[in-house]
């Protein structure tokens, strides 16, 4: 195992009085606390947003939800995918200068995020080892309206937690947690069909995340959850974002146990659609990757904001190598990777 594989296991704050980072480095569950009144960056640096993407292979479809506080800008997002015909939609819900009246819970573990607009309602609530999404969209899609009421089954397992620094600006960081393989049940309602989620097929995903950004980023990440062979399979993987060299954010999960891997390169032409390959520095996830639905969205407002997203949806088939040195081999495995530039 490499140093860039620090794990933080002390419970402390997770900047210092000055606003810089305490400990780089990655941890199995949040140990570090984050407090967005330690922060010394002006309010409108400051990023928060909890993204929960929950993918049935039961129905072969997928939904996504996003709530978030840009500092200056709130942005809402809902998405719904159809992998038997690899389409999509994706519907935002945009407002100004929110800097910090969302409220975002300063901890995954507690509190819950409800934003209720016009348009919209979309709720995230937390408690007794459960997550609960509530969406209810009526104009979702020219009208053929989504409403969706999922409970994820969270347990106390390890997740991938890391808090990185910016090497130019001491007072930028990045405070994640991916939390994968949650079991979902409930139900999805789409243009006049129902979907009954099945918590042995389908499983959802969490990326919650806080920080203070530099202003011109490129990041690549993929995740995954599900059943191989009766075991709850997973991985987060994932390079790009601010200085790793305390740690990266790649990990196999099996069983609700977390497997530190090493560096993980994503190969991928131009063309989002076709082929990719992954492949890891100590050989650990090896995988071929056939791109399915290209969630791609372009903005830019002359220049000086750019978001250039490319969330690709497909099917994996590989092997990852567990910390004993067992083999998992996966086929047809339903997951996402992307890649995403950003300038704001």
């Amino acid at each position: 195992m490499s140093n860039r594989n620090h794990e933080v296991t002390d419970c402390l704050p997770l900047l210092n009085s000055d606003g810089t980072l305490r400990e780089p480095g990655w941890s199995r569950r949040m140990v570090q606390i984050y407090d967005r009144n330690a922060i010394k960056k002006r309010k409108t640096r400051i990023k928060e947003w909890d993204y929960y993407c929950v993918i049935s292979n039961k129905h072969n479809i997928a939904v996504c939800f996003t709530v978030s506080d840009l500092g200056y800008l709130e942005m809402e997002s809902v998405s719904f995918l159809d992998f038997n015909t690899a389409t999509e939609h994706t519907q935002p819900v945009l407002a100004p200068f929110p800097m910090g009246k969302l409220n975002m819970p300063p901890s995954s573990r507690t509190g819950d995020v409800k934003v209720k607009n016009k348009s919209l309602g979309l709720e995230f609530l937390v408690g007794d080892g459960k997550r609960v999404i509530r969406c209810d969209y009526p104009s979702f899609d020219d009208g053929k309206g989504l409403k969706v009421n999922i409970t994820l089954d969270n347990p106390d397992e390890d997740t991938m937690v890391i808090a990185t620094p910016w090497a130019e600006d001491e007072k930028a960081f990045y405070y994640n947690q991916k939390i994968n393989c949650m079991c979902a049940s409930g139900r999805i309602e789409y243009d006049g069909r129902t979907y009954e989620l099945d918590p042995e097929t389908d499983f959802g995903g969490l990326d919650w995340g806080r920080g203070v950004w530099t202003y011109n980023n490129y990041w690549y990440w993929g995740s995954g959850s599900g059943n191989v062979n009766g075991h709850r399979f997973g991985f987060n993987i994932g390079y790009g974002f601010g200085d790793t060299k305390a740690a990266s954010e790649n990990v196999i999960f099996y069983d609700g146990v977390a497997h530190k891997i090493d560096d993980v390169t994503f190969n991928i032409s131009d063309n989002f659609i076709d082929p990719w390959t992954f492949s890891s520095s100590d050989g650990r996830f090896e995988m071929d990757f056939v791109p399915i639905i290209d969630r791609n969205d372009f903005t830019s407002v002359a220049n000086l904001i750019v978001t250039d997203q490319h969330q690709v949806f497909g099917r994996m088939t590989g092997k990852a190598i567990l910390d004993d040195g067992t083999v998992i081999e996966i086929k047809d495995f339903l997951c996402f990777a992307e890649k995403v530039h950003n300038k704001y």
